[in-house]
C-alpha cells in the first residue's frame, strides 16, 4: 500500500525551536537552531518511512472560525520569542528546497488540513501517518491513520493506532472532543469543566461514552462531581465543539498530483551549502549513496561525494552540531 505522510509543521518547528540550541549560526549571524531541527527530522523521516506523498501543513491565520466562536481562544499562551518566528520563512525554503508540497488555509488550522488530507488519503487508499504530537490530531486515529510523535528527531517515533491512542488517554480517538470538552485545554484557553481532571474524566467516558450520555446521566453521578458538570455544562460543551476537527476543508488538487514529489538533489545540496548546514549535507550525500529509496528518488547528480564536506562549519565553533548530539533531538 502507498505511503501519504502529514507533517504539522507548527508542531516540527516549535519541537526543533526548543530541543537545539539557540546559539547555532551561520558565519553572518543568522540563528537557525529551527530550521536545522526542522531539515534534520526531514531526513530521518524520508530514510525510514519512504513515503509515496509527502505534505506539510501550516497555520496561516491569527482569526480562524475557532477565534471567531471564542475571542480568547488560545489567548494567554507564553509568547514564542522572536528568533523563532523569523526561521519560519527559511523553514519554507528548506521544504520547497525538498520539493515537499504545503498546504494552509486562513480560515482554519493546520490540524483540519491535515485532517481533512488525512481523511481523502485513505479514502483513495493510502496507508496514512500524521507526524505531530499535538492531541487534537489523536482523534484521527483509525484502521488507516496512525499518529506518529516524532521522538529523538524522529530517530524513535511513538507510532499510534486507535487502539494505541486509547492506551495512551485511556479514550478512544471519537472520544478525543468529549474529553477536551471535560478537560479543557489551557494551551488553548479553554478550561472545560473547572474541577475535572483527567482520571475523572477518563471514568466518566468509560462509563457514559460521550458528553451528552454524562449530561443525561447527571442523576447517576456522585454530588461532587456532578456539581462541577453542572456548573460548567455551557463550557463543556462549547470545548467539545472547538475541539471537534474539520475533515472536509476545500481542497484545490488531489493526492495522485502529488506523486512523484521530490525536488533535484543539487536544489537540496545548495540549500544545505546557502545555511551553512554542513553536518547535513554530509548526511544527505551519504543518504544518496547508501538508501537505495534516495538514489531512486531524488533526481538530478552531485558533483561532490559526503567525503568531500567538512564534518563542520568553518567559520566558528560556537552552535556547532555533531552527527552523536543529533539524536538528542526531542
Amino acid at each position: 500500500m502507498k505511503k501519504l505522510i502529514l507533517l504539522d509543521a507548527n508542531h516540527l518547528m516549535h519541537r526543533a525551536y526548543w530541543a537545539i540550541q539557540r546559539n547555532l549560526q551561520t558565519s553572518k549571524g543568522e540563528q537557525t537552531n529551527a530550521v536545522f531541527g526542522v531539515a534534520s527530522m526531514i531526513l530521518t523521516l524520508i530514510a525510514r518511512e519512504k513515503p509515496d506523498i509527502l505534505i506539510a501543513c501550516f497555520d496561516e491565520g491569527k482569526e480562524t472560525f475557532r477565534h471567531a466562536d471564542h475571542k480568547e481562544y488560545k489567548a494567554g499562551r507564553a509568547e514564542t520569542p522572536n528568533d523563532f518566528y523569523v526561521q519560519i520563512p527559511r523553514v519554507h525554503q528548506c521544504l520547497k528546497a525538498f520539493g515537499i508540497p504545503t498546504f494552509s488555509d486562513p480560515k482554519f488550522e493546520a490540524d483540519d488540513l491535515l485532517g481533512t488530507l488525512a481523511k481523502k488519503g485513505v479514502a483513495e487508499g493510502f496507508a496514512v501517518t500524521i507526524v505531530t504530537g499535538d492531541r487534537d490530531l489523536f482523534q484521527m486515529a483509525s484502521d488507516g491513520i496512525q499518529i506518529a510523535i516524532p521522538h529523538k528527531g524522529y530517530a524513535v517515533p511513538e507510532y499510534l493506532d486507535a487502539k494505541g491512542v486509547e492506551g495512551k488517554l485511556g479514550v478512544t480517538p471519537a472520544q478525543v472532543p468529549d474529553y477536551k470538552g471535560l478537560t479543557g485545554d489551557a494551551s488553548d484557553n479553554l478550561k472545560g469543566v473547572l474541577g475535572i481532571g483527567p482520571k475523572t474524566a477518563v471514568e466518566l467516558l468509560q462509563k457514559y461514552h460521550t458528553l451528552e450520555g454524562i449530561y443525561e446521566h447527571l442523576s447517576d453521578i456522585r454530588e461532587s462531581v456532578r456539581a462541577k458538570l453542572e456548573a460548567d455544562r455551557e463550557s463543556a460543551f462549547f470545548c467539545k465543539r472547538l475541539a471537534q476537527l474539520i475533515t472536509d476543508v476545500p481542497l484545490t488538487t488531489t493526492l495522485t498530483a502529488m506523486e512523484g514529489w521530490g525536488e533535484k538533489r543539487e536544489t537540496i545540496d545548495a540549500f544545505f551549502q546557502e545555511i551553512e548546514f554542513f553536518t547535513l549535507r554530509r548526511r544527505f550525500h551519504k543518504f544518496l549513496e547508501e538508501n537505495g529509496y534516495a538514489a531512486s528518488h531524488f533526481r538530478g547528480t552531485l558533483s561532490s561525494s559526503s567525503s568531500d564536506i567538512p564534518e563542520q562549519t568553518p567559520h566558528s565553533e560556537k552552535g556547532k552540531i555533531t552527527e552523536e548530539q543529533l539524536p538528542l533531538l526531542d
